[in-house]
């Protein structure tokens, strides 16, 4: 039995349930040249936002135990060198294009998910309503289910496609969060972005990162993300896209037992940039010992306690 690895997500097929990261791997040229972006089951763009950004000075990331502190402060070119410069290169790639979106105000969500809606090959947005290392927008808008819905409700009306609403842990209830997104006509779920952290040179008595505080990725937050998708998984009827941590096919696996339906890798393309491929091959591998016909055998079916 050969296992078939497509996943449906919001009536989207994926080739496969892997895919990037935002923030991890830019817009994805760099990353073409180490393997076909055709092998992702989607490249998932770094944040874009209505204007550019330089974001914060360095430095601006940091290594820690099990993980990395970031606070690249949502640098990015803005919307309209991204549809001159990046979409054409996107539109080129055989996967699936999902576009991050981030603003300071509502209104800067509206009018780059409405200049997105013109092309055809963006095939989701991913809606970055948790970013933990900006001053404004972000995690203002993840953290309230009201202005979560309402985000959500006004990108729907103006983005004829599927939009995914990106949610972060540094909330008092996801779940809530979770339930004001879907009441808001969301379609699927990405869990979760990264967790408020710092760390101190104890030489120079600084934080490692000029921000002060940035956003904690990678193995550390594993178990923190596979709580909140096996929490909104039991409350909630949208698919779930996990993040946080995934290395190897095993992470994967975790993550589909609990109730994800794809997965999305950061972090680790830092050290190995061709891991989603890594994983892809050991989740075959996997299905095939285990006899598993497909993913969907797998989601949700944690036998707990």
């Amino acid at each position: 039995m050969t296992p078939d690895l497509r996943v449906r997500i919001a009536g989207v097929e994926f080739a496969n349930p892997v895919m990037t990261a935002s923030g991890c791997c830019g817009y994805g040229e760099e990353l073409g040249a180490v393997f076909p972006l055709a092998r992702l089951g989607a490249l998932v763009t770094k944040s874009i936002t209505l204007y550019p950004r330089l974001g914060h000075r360095p430095p601006r990331t940091a290594e820690t135990a099990s993980g990395m502190l970031n606070a690249i402060g949502l640098a990015n070119v803005g919307i309209d060198a991204f549809v001159r410069d990046k979409i054409p290169f996107l539109e080129r790639q055989k996967t699936k294009i999902i576009v991050n979106v981030a603003g300071s105000t509502l209104q800067e969500y509206i009018e780059v998910c409405s200049v997105l809606a013109d092309f055809e090959r963006v095939d989701m947005i991913e809606l970055n309503i948790s970013c933990p290392n900006v001053d404004r927008g972000g995690i203002e808008f993840g953290a309230d289910p009201v202005m979560t819905e309402r985000v959500v409700s006004e990108v729907k009306k103006v983005f004829p496609r599927p939009v995914i609403a990106k949610l972060g842990p540094m909330v008092t209830s996801i779940v809530a969060i979770a339930q004001a997104a879907e009441q808001g006509g969301a379609d699927a779920f990405a869990i979760m972005n990264s967790a408020y952290g710092t760390a101190i040179d104890t030489e120079t008595w600084r934080p490692r990162l000029t921000y002060n505080r940035g956003g904690l990725t990678g193995p550390a937050i594993k178990p923190i993300a596979l709580a909140l998708v096996d929490a909104v998984y039991q409350k909630c009827k949208l698919p779930i896209i996990g993040i946080g941590g995934v290395t190897t096919a095993e992470d994967a696996l975790e993550f589909f037992l609990v109730g994800a339906t794809a997965v999305q890798v950061g972090t680790a393309l830092f050290v190995q940039p061709d891991a989603p491929i890594r994983i892809v091959d050991g989740l075959k591998q996997y299905m095939k010992r285990r006899k598993l016909a497909t993913i969907a055998d797998m989601v949700g079916k944690v036998r707990k306690w």
